[in-house]
C-alpha cells in the first residue's frame, strides 16, 4: 500500500521536501485544506484531498535527528547482546579444551569450549534466555506506560543489563572457567539478570524511536521539480524501523564477528568484557541527547481499563455455545457498545473518560495483537540461527574459521539487503502496481522462513551423508578424541542464512512498524511487548523441539520446521486478508484521548 511502501524517488522528494521547508507551506488552494492550526505538530499543513490521496505520489518525511541517537543506541545495545551470547553455544556445549584457563580453541581447527554439557543443554539454555528476554518486555512495557515513561524505564534497563553483563565476565575469567558447576551456576545468574534489563530495554526502544517522528497526518507538498507529492507519516514510520533495523544488525555484524575470533584466539572472558565496554556507549548517548528526545509521560495504566473496557463489551454476548459466543465476540459490532455517543450520559461508568476515537484506536490495537499471536511459528525458524544452525557448522570443514562465526552472514545480507528493499525493490513493486502492503509482506516472511529450513535440512541430509560417523557426525571423533568432521565446506550453510535475513526484512521489521502504528499512543509499549513475546512463546514451543535437536534427528528437525512455518503463512493470510484490504483507513484513524490520573489527555 502506498502508505507502507517506498515510491521511486522517495529519498530525492525527503531531501527536496526538506530544502524547501515545505513541511509549513503557506499557499492554499480551493482543492486544499489546512489542519488545525494549534496542536503545535501540524501547524499550516495542506492536507490531501480525497482526489489527492487517490492519485498524488506518496513520500517519506525527513527522519529527525533524535531517532538516529536512539538508534546508536540500540547498536550498541545490540553489540553487546549478540556478541556475548553469540558464543553461548561453544561455552555450554564444547568441552574446555585440553590445558586451557580460557576455553580458547586457537589458531587451525581446535574447537573453543568451556562447560561441556553437550548440544541438548546448550539449546535448551539458549531457548531459556530467548524466552526469558522477550517476557520481560511485558513488565517493562507497564512499567513504562503506567509509571515511568520510555526513556526513564530504558535508563534503568541499560544499568540492569550493565550489571548483567559483568557477571557474566565472571563466569569465564581463568579459576572459575575451570570449575564447570560454579562456572554454570554464574552463567545462569547472568542470563536472567541480562534477560530482565534487555526486556525492559526492548519493551520501550522501539516505540521510543518512532516517536521521534511526531506527525501523524498525510500532508501535501510541492517539490523543487514542482511535483505535488503527499508526505505520509505512516511510509516515514515504516523507514524509521527499516534503518532501526540496519543499526541493529550493524551492532550484531560487528559484535558477532570480533567476539567470535576473541573467543577463538583469547577466550571466552575477552569475548564477554569487549561487549561489555561497548555497552558503556548506551547511557553516555543516552544522557547526551536527553533534552532533544520527544518524551510520551506516563499516563497510568491503561491495562485495567482495556480490561473493564472488553468485560462491558462482552454483557450479554456469552453463550453455552462455544460456537455462539466465538459470534457473539468476534461480531463486527463487539467495540460499538462501549464508545461513549452510544451510552446516555447517565448511564457511563465512572471509567468512560475516553472518547469515541480512542476505541476505534483500541479495537485497532487488538487486532494487530490477533496478528501477532502467528508470530511465534515464524520465530521458531529464526531461533535455529544462535544455536542449532551454529552446532551443524561445527560438523563441516570450517577450513580455520570459528564455527559460528557464519551467524553473521545473518546480519551482513540485513545490512545489504534493507537499502536495497527499500530504494529498489519496494518501489518495483509499487511501479509494477503491486501493493505490497504490511501483511504481505508478513505472510512472504513465512514462507521465506520456511524454504531457510529447506535449505539447512538439505545441507543436514548431506553432511550425514559425508561424515564417516553418518548419523551421529556430532559426536563424531578419532582415536585422540579430535572431531572428524564432513567434507563438506561450511559456506554451503550460506542459502539458510541469507533467506532468514530476508524473511527478517519482511516479517520482523513490519512487524515493529504493525506494532507502533496500529497501538493506542498509550498502550505503544504494551503491543511492542506483546509482539516481543510472541518470541518468548516461540522460545516455549522451541523446547518441544529440542528433543529432536541432536544426532539423527537433525533432519527432521529443519524439516518440520519448514513445513510449519510454510502452513502457518497460508493460514495466516486467510486469516488477517479482511485486514489488508482496510490498511490505509486503519493508518489515518483520528487520535483519541482519555483522562487518567497521570494525564488529562493522551
Amino acid at each position: 500500500m502506498a502508505g507502507l511502501s517506498t515510491d521511486v524517488g522517495a529519498l530525492a522528494a525527503e531531501s527536496e521536501v526538506a530544502q524547501h521547508k515545505s513541511e509549513y507551506p503557506s499557499e492554499k488552494s480551493d482543492l486544499e485544506s489546512v489542519a488545525e492550526p494549534d496542536d503545535g505538530v501540524h501547524d499550516g499543513l495542506i492536507f490531501p484531498t480525497d482526489e489527492e490521496r487517490l492519485t498524488l505520489r506518496r513520500v517519506s518525511d525527513t527522519i529527525p535527528w533524535a531517532a538516529y541517537l536512539i538508534a546508536f543506541v540500540e547498536a550498541a545495545e545490540r553489540f553487546s547482546f549478540y556478541g556475548s551470547s553469540v558464543v553461548f553455544t561453544n561455552f555450554i556445549q564444547q568441552p574446555l579444551p585440553a590445558g586451557s584457563h580460557t576455553g580458547a580453541g586457537g589458531p587451525g581447527s581446535g574447537q573453543s569450549g568451556a562447560l561441556g554439557k553437550g548440544q541438548q543443554t546448550s539449546t535448551g539454555l539458549g531457548t531459556f534466555y530467548q524466552f526469558w528476554c522477550y517476557i520481560t518486555p511485558l513488565f517493562g512495557a507497564y512499567v513504562a506506560d503506567a509509571h515511568l515513561g520510555r526513556y526513564d524505564t530504558v535508563c534503568i534497563a541499560v544499568a540492569i543489563a550493565l550489571v548483567g553483563h559483568i557477571i557474566l565476565i565472571v563466569c569465564a575469567v581463568p579459576g572459575v572457567i575451570e570449575h564447570t558447576n560454579a562456572s554454570m551456576g554464574v552463567y545462569i545468574l547472568a542470563i536472567i539478570v541480562t534477560g530482565f534489563g534487555t526486556g525492559l530495554f526492548k519493551a520501550n526502544i522501539s516505540p521510543l524511536v518512532a516517536e521521534q517522528y511526531r506527525r501523524t497526518k498525510l500532508f501535501v507538498v510541492t517539490t523543487s521539480s514542482g511535483e505535488r507529492v503527499i508526505v505520509d507519516p505512516a511510509l516515514t514510520v515504516s523507514r524509521v524501523y527499516m534503518y532501526f533495523y540496519l543499526f541493529i544488525n550493524i551492532g550484531a555484524l560487528v559484535g558477532q564477528i570480533t567476539m567470535v575470533y576473541a573467543e577463538k584466539y583469547v577466550g571466552f572472558w575477552l569475548a564477554y568484557t569487549l561487549p561489555t565496554i561497548i555497552f558503556l556507549f548506551c547511557p553516555v548517548v543516552l544522557f547526551i541527547g536527553r533534552n532533544r528526545y520527544v518524551r510520551s509521560p506516563p499516563t497510568g495504566s491503561v491495562l485495567a481499563l482495556f480490561i473493564k473496557v472488553c468485560n462491558y463489551c462482552s454483557k450479554g454476548r456469552w453463550s453455552l455455545n462455544p460456537v455462539t459466543s466465538y459470534r457473539n465476540l468476534t461480531a463486527a459490532d463487539f467495540w460499538e457498545t462501549a464508545k461513549p455517543s452510544n451510552v446516555p450520559a447517565d448511564q457511563r461508568p465512572a471509567w468512560m473518560t475516553f472518547d469515541d476515537q480512542w476505541i476505534d484506536e483500541l479495537k485497532r490495537g487488538v487486532a494487530a495483537c490477533w496478528v501477532f499471536l502467528w508470530y511465534p511459528i515464524y520465530w521458531l525458524t529464526y531461533n535455529q540461527l544462535n544455536n542449532n544452525l551454529t552446532s551443524q557448522a561445527a560438523t563441516m570443514s570450517t577450513h580455520g574459521l570459528p564455527n559460528d562465526v557464519l551467524s553473521n552472514l545473518d546480519p551482513f545480507a540485513l545490512i545489504i539487503f534493507i537499502p536495497i528493499c527499500d530504494q529498489l525493490i519496494y518501489p518495483a513493486l509499487l511501479r509494477w502496481g503491486w501493493n505490497f502492503s504490511a501483511l504481505k509482506k508478513i505472510c512472504a516472511g513465512f514462507f521465506t522462513g520456511a524454504a531457510a529450513m529447506v535449505w539447512a535440512a538439505v545441507v543436514q541430509h548431506y553432511i550425514y551423508k559425508t561424515n564417516p560417523c553418518g548419523y551421529h557426525a556430532g559426536t563424531c571423533e578419532d582415536v585422540a578424541g579430535d572431531p572428524i568432521v564432513s567434507p563438506l565446506n561450511v559456506w554451503i550453510q550460506t542459502g539458510a542464512y541469507v533467506l532468514i535475513a530476508f524473511s527478517e526484512i519482511l516479517a520482523s521489521i513490519t512487524g515493529l512498524e504493525y506494532a507502533f502504528t496500529k497501538a493506542p499512543k498509550n498502550m505503544r509499549s504494551l503491543v511492542m511487548s506483546i509482539f516481543l513475546f510472541a518470541t518468548a512463546i516461540s522460545s516455549a514451543l522451541g523446547e518441544a523441539f529440542v528433543s529432536i535437536s541432536l544426532d539423527p534427528l537433525l533432519v527432521w528437525n529443519y524439516g518440520s520446521m519448514g513445513v510449519i512455518a510454510f502452513i502457518a503463512g497460508i493460514l495466516f493470510w486467510f486469516h488477517v486478508r479482511h485486514l489488508d484490504a482496510k490498511e490505509d483507513e486503519l493508518n489515518n484513524l483520528s487520535a483519541g484521548h482519555i483522562r487518567t490520573a497521570k494525564a488529562d489527555a493522551v
